[in-house]
């Protein structure tokens, strides 16, 4: 058992602890972890920010952690939750987070490592020059028309590759065909709008990256071979959102739910978690708001698809790169659940926390549905990613790990190492690095995180997803 001031941490099964209701909270909180990962539960806040999402209005079964949980935005990063809006439901733009439809594509090559290596210092300049990232504007889509900017925000990556950023078959291994429906323009901002137009097509800054990787191990060769994968081939992830855009609709919307929870009887321990009724007029405000930004974001990784398409072109002499899969880590979605036997219509935030849709699921591509859903988890830079797969009776409404998880700031990551150093001890290992900041890439160092690998391990354990494949980088870009 561990304790923090008000929040109590018992271990209720392997790889499963639980706090108490107290309080108000209306549910207990289900924490996946190890006693490697579990938090420290004198000083890490990201426990209390699980006890604080459990007395949400409408909120069923548990607030959930991520093996991968750390402190964040009103919501935990790594926390899910689902209301019932029938019930009083609220949504909380807390629960998705600023950078909604935060996610993660891999593209898959014909080639192997020992034919990328020769050219590998060609191919990350090709990158490098091809791929905009850093704060601020810059693109691949410049100043893309009212038209179309329009057009991304109501039908996603479908209206980029309408426009010949892509190929038809990237949409069906799109989360949603790469389209959220019910997106809302008119809940966008003009402040939004603008911030959007100058940024479409690019990484962004942060924890954003574009990896070339090699394939080093496959767990499950049936769900690898249908998923496209295979050991010594090279791919490339790409782990980007909706930028700005989606930034200040966060921004804009917690605004006004702040304003609006008086009115509807609504009291949360923390401002960070404003919310408003599902069903409410400023709820449907921010989802089809939510929902425009979440097809930007999807649009964003389609245009830096594209982008990286013509790199490979320049460098190896291929475009042939295809989409094993694409799928967001910072979103709400409306979906059935089963509750206590009953099929119910929840809405489900996920914040720092994949979709991992199981087997059998009929949203899934018909090539895939036999294996369940990719699941792609992010290393943190220089240490491994996986592809896990979605399983039955997953535990907390179909979701997993989104990746390695902080344990030390950006600014405690900077103290400890310099850009300059760390870009050398990468390149010692292999691996090329093309960075934009120096400060940058010293604040993503891999100590800063937690290890991946601890992580996947127990999200496998807890029955959250399983392991595929393990993918090692040997070049990076980053912001």
């Amino acid at each position: 058992m561990s304790n923090q001031p008000g929040v109590t941490l018992v271990e209720e099964a392997p790889y499963r602890w639980r706090i108490e209701r107290h309080g108000a909270m209306r549910v207990p909180g289900v924490v996946f972890t190890s006693s490697r990962l579990l938090p420290d539960v004198r000083h890490d806040e990201s426990l209390r920010q699980v006890a604080n999402v459990a007395t949400l209005p409408g909120i069923v079964v548990a607030s959930f952690a991520m093996p991968d949980v750390h402190w964040g935005y009103g919501f935990p990063i790594g926390g899910v939750a689902a209301t019932d809006p029938a019930d009083g439901g609220v949504v909380s733009p807390g629960g998705v987070g600023f950078d909604i439809s935060c996610g993660v594509r891999l593209l898959l090559t014909p080639l192997t490592e020992a034919e990328v290596r020769p050219r590998l210092n060609t191919l990350m300049a090709a990158l490098d020059v091809r791929i905009p990232r850093g704060v601020g504007p810059g693109g691949v889509w410049h100043a893309p028309s009212t038209d179309d900017l329009t057009g991304l925000l109501r039908h996603g990556s479908a209206h980029a590759v309408g426009r010949g950023f892509g190929e038809e078959g990237d949409l069906a291994r799109c989360e949603d065909h790469g389209e959220v429906h019910d997106a809302d323009p008119a809940h966008v901002s003009d402040r939004a709008l603008a911030r959007g137009r100058a940024q479409v097509g690019s990484l962004g800054s942060g924890n954003h990256f574009l990896e070339v990787q090699v394939v080093e191990s496959v767990y499950d060769p049936a769900a690898a071979a249908a998923f496209g994968l295979h050991l010594g081939q090279v791919t490339v992830m790409i782990h980007t959102g909706s930028r700005g855009l989606g930034h200040q609709i966060c921004s804009d919307h917690v605004r006004t739910m702040l304003s609006a929870m008086p009115r509807h009887g609504i009291h949360v321990p923390d401002d960070q978690l404003a919310c408003a009724p599902a069903h409410s007029p400023e709820g449907e405000a921010y989802l089809g708001a939510m929902a425009a930004a979440a097809n930007f974001g999807r649009a964003n990784r389609q245009l830096l698809t594209h982008a990286t398409r013509a790199a490979f072109d320049e460098a190896l002499g291929t475009r042939d790169l295809h989409l094993a899969y694409d799928v967001s880590h910072n979103l709400a979605k409306m979906e059935t659940h089963q509750v206590n036997g009953t099929p119910r219509t929840l809405c489900v935030h996920r914040k720092g926390a994949t979709l991992a849709l199981p087997p059998g699921h009929p949203a899934l591509p018909a090539d895939l549905r036999a294996h369940g859903q990719p699941v792609l988890v992010p290393g943190s830079m220089g240490t491994a990613s996986y592809v896990l797969a979605g399983v039955t009776n997953n535990p907390a409404f179909d979701s997993a790990c989104h990746g390695a998880g902080r344990v030390l700031s950006r600014h405690a990551a900077a103290r400890r190492t310099h850009g300059a150093t760390l870009k050398e001890e990468l390149e010692s290992h292999g691996i090329a690095v093309r960075a934009s900041s120096a400060r940058g890439l010293a604040e993503e160092a891999p100590f800063a995180y937690k290890d991946v690998d601890e992580v996947v391990i127990v999200c496998e354990r807890a029955g959250l997803a399983r392991r595929v494949a393990r993918l090692r980088p040997i070049g990076v870009v980053k912001g």
